[in-house]
């Protein structure tokens, strides 16, 4: 089995009703070799809040940014900085990793440079959703992998050794997807773990479930797509471009009507707004 320290990135932000389960589930993981960043972006003391849960030990580092509301991706940049590991993961601090995610990962990573999985997702008390993702493991390249991962990507697990980033700070919306492209500058693909490994729990007051996102979501998704246009991110694999942009048209129009649709049926997930657009795209990436 392949073996090497993960660095886990953690920002945190008005985190205190979540990050003990993030956290919890760290110290649930099969595989014992790894470290945890956590980044407090307003002040808040969660070295203490986790001490009172019992959850102490020189795997949980604490950082801050000095600052309120300075953004994840600031956070994550601060530790990225400083990590020495030769993995990285991220996790939301309102996420969880399933027990076995880091173990499969590490194994993954032997042979593939970037580790995605799919996605359990949850309400605010846990409860099941739907999945994002599911099927068989399997290389996807960057063409294909939005039509597979349509969710979040702040799931990732990659070898800093073989491919490496810095979060675009300008990007306060969409930054997941778009430190993932930097990623694939040197790395042709991704591979998919296709049980989830990760839990993404839609709180209704983060950045890309509050509202008033789709407007900001939507200039996120044209900027990067001026940037495709443009040769910005000089990608390895040759099919990065027409996939991706092909996700992020059928995405923008997706988040033009989502409103309405919102309104009509109440509760509708974004996910289930935009799947079958992407299904039903005649050229989507195989």
């Amino acid at each position: 089995m392949a073996h090497g320290r993960v660095a886990v990135v953690i920002p945190a932000y008005r985190a205190q009703s979540f990050i003990s389960e993030a956290v919890r589930s760290l110290f649930a993981q099969t595989y014992a070799d790894w470290e945890a960043w956590i980044i407090a972006d307003d002040g808040f003391d969660y070295e203490a809040l986790l001490g009172r849960e019992r959850m102490t030990g020189p795997q949980l580092r604490f950082l801050s940014t000095g600052r309120v509301g300075s953004g994840a991706v600031n956070a994550r940049n601060l530790v990225l900085e400083r990590i020495a590991t030769p993995f990285a993961a991220v996790l939301d601090a309102d996420d969880r990793m399933k027990p076995d995610k880091l173990a499969r990962a590490v194994i993954a990573l032997e042979t593939h440079a970037i580790v995605s999985s799919a996605l359990d997702v949850m309400d605010q008390q846990y409860r099941h959703l739907r999945h994002v993702g599911v099927g068989p493991d399997r290389l996807l390249s960057p063409g294909a992998y939005k039509f597979t991962c349509l969710s979040m990507d702040s799931m990732l697990v990659w070898d800093r050794r073989r491919c490496d980033a810095r979060y675009d700070t300008t990007f306060s919306n969409m930054s997941d997807l778009e430190f993932l492209l930097q990623l694939w500058r040197t790395a042709p693909a991704t591979w998919h773990l296709g049980a989830p490994a990760h839990d993404y729990i839609k709180v209704m007051t983060s950045m890309s479930n509050a509202g008033g996102v789709t407007e900001p979501m939507m200039a996120a998704k044209r900027t990067l797509l001026q940037r495709l246009a443009a040769g910005y991110y000089s990608f390895a694999a040759p099919d990065a471009v027409e996939g991706l942009a092909a996700f992020l048209e059928t995405s923008l129009a997706a988040e033009a009507d989502y409103p309405a649709a919102l309104s009509a049926c109440p509760g509708l997930l974004f996910e289930d707004h935009l799947e079958p657009r992407l299904r039903a795209r005649e050229d989507r990436p195989r």
